[in-house]
């Protein structure tokens, strides 16, 4: 059979379906249209911030007793991929770093366009970014030292104040940074989606309102037009478009988890490469929490001679984030042979289907953070107060922790499986062509799976 018989045209495939415009509801309408939505909100999450930047400078040099690092890497850093799966990106609009933005581009912005080179490769230095400094975490401790953590911080809000400076909108929120860049990978598995009535876009005569803004509401911070948009990747739930469209042109609705991943029009390889890069990094972020890392460390040095951790750790890391890339490129190899696409082609459109078990795996290892250590967040903070408790730091046993890791697991091993079928079955018409494609997918996330299914039946190393 020829190409043409076998893959179906963007055209030809049908468009995500939307769920009840949570718009109609009064409640939901008028907080969304509130000239107080979002900035009742960035104003307490700035103040908390604040207050990891400060305790994570010039608080206590323990990790154990510094409440900044227990705020940030023991509380926030593990609910913030569970916020994802529900709101999508709805954090990038009270975020901190995006509310910085907004201030130095109001003091002393010059409004740059955004330069060719970000918008071409952006998500790359997005890429890049992440894998170095989860690299760099693990060769320098950033997590463990609080001085090393309140760096960091600093270096992006510097790389922010100059975006800020320079660049429209949020340019480095939409192309450098690297939570946005996870969170946009995340965000498509969202529940809530906001999109526009595109019937009522065509007649509009404001030109372009909900992307341009007006003179009481600002444009969309992250350079999307609601007209056009099928994704959740660049949307921050900021309510700017709700708030500027003159025709109630634009709905919110609710959606089943991955849903926008069964629908894709236009998949890139590098956000692809994100979501298998992410699996690399957690199952490495596993391996080295585990005893058993010593004893790969010993190992290394007996047959090698080499004693150098961070050279012994970067051959491993980069070992460990290939695995997953290699996997999905020889898995698109394997199916193109009988879908007649490219291994590329096959790379960008399939990587998607692995991001239920990415969110997945990222949040079952964060769950031992979050419940193993999440009393540190309490003795810590009141701490302040002058409160000196102390005790275990856990929040429940480890039978009850891993018992939820593996239902945590479970839904991604599912949620996976289901997206390459939906995937496959809308895009191939041909039965044998979808049955000879589905199987190396399946086979790979069931691999992969496995892999992070014995990461957990192993006991962990604390953070804090």
């Amino acid at each position: 059979m020829s190409q043409d018989l076998e893959i179906r045209s963007p055209e030809s495939i049908d468009v995500e379906p939307r769920g009840r415009n949570l718009l109609k509801i009064r409640a939901v309408r008028s907080i969304m249209r509130s000239r107080w939505y979002p900035g009742v909100l960035q104003v307490p999450v700035a103040a908390v911030f604040g207050l990891i930047a400060y305790e994570l400078l010039v608080g206590p040099t323990s990790a154990h007793d510094n409440a900044g690092t227990a705020l940030m890497w023991v509380l926030w850093w593990p609910l913030i991929p569970i916020v994802f799966v529900f709101l999508g990106r709805f954090w990038c609009a009270v975020c901190p770093f995006a509310t910085l933005s907004d201030f130095v581009q109001k003091l002393v912005g010059v409004n740059r366009p955004v330069p060719t080179f970000l918008k071409s490769y952006g998500i790359w230095i997005i890429d890049a970014t992440f894998i170095a400094i989860t690299w760099a975490d693990h060769v320098w401790g950033i997590v463990e030292s609080p001085w090393g953590s309140g760096i960091l911080l600093l270096l992006l809000t510097f790389a922010v104040i100059v975006s800020g400076a320079f660049f429209q909108r949020r340019t480095f929120c939409r192309y450098l940074c690297f939570l946005g860049g996870l969170s946009g990978n995340y965000a498509r598995t969202g529940m809530v989606a906001l999109r526009a009535d595109t019937d009522i876009c065509a007649t509009c005569k404001s030109k372009a309102a909900c992307f341009n803004g007006t003179e009481k509401v600002a444009g969309c911070p992250l350079f999307s037009f609601p007209r056009t948009m099928d994704s959740n990747a660049n949307c921050n739930l900021c309510a700017n478009c709700i708030k500027s469209c003159p025709n109630d042109a634009i709905t919110l609705t609710l959606r089943k988890p991955t849903q926008e991943l069964w629908y894709l029009r236009s998949p890139k390889i590098e956000e692809s490469f994100l979501a298998m890069a992410i699996m690399g990094i957690v199952l490495i972020q596993n391996v080295t929490m585990l005893k058993i890392w010593t004893q790969i460390l010993a190992a290394v040095e007996r047959a090698t001679g080499i004693t150098n951790y961070a050279f012994i750790f970067t051959i491993v890391f980069a070992i460990g984030v290939s695995i997953p890339v290699g996997l999905l490129a020889v898995a698109g190899k394997v199916a193109g042979k009988n879908n007649l696409e490219s291994t590329r082609a096959n790379f960008a459109r399939f990587g998607y289907a692995l991001i239920p078990l990415d969110v997945a795996g990222h949040v079952a290892h964060n769950l031992f953070h979050l419940l193993a250590e999440g009393k540190s967040v309490f003795y810590t903070v009141t701490s302040l107060f002058g409160n000196h408790a102390s005790g275990s730091s856990a929040l429940v046993g480890n039978g009850t922790i891993r018992a939820l890791q593996y239902v945590v697991l479970a839904l991604g091993l599912w949620g996976s499986f289901y997206t390459v079928r939906r995937i496959t079955y809308r895009q191939y018409k041909d039965p044998k062509v979808r049955s000879t494609t589905l199987l190396p997918y399946s086979i790979l996330i069931a691999v992969l799976g496995a892999l992070n299914v014995a990461m957990f039946l192993f006991p962990m190393a604390h953070r804090m």
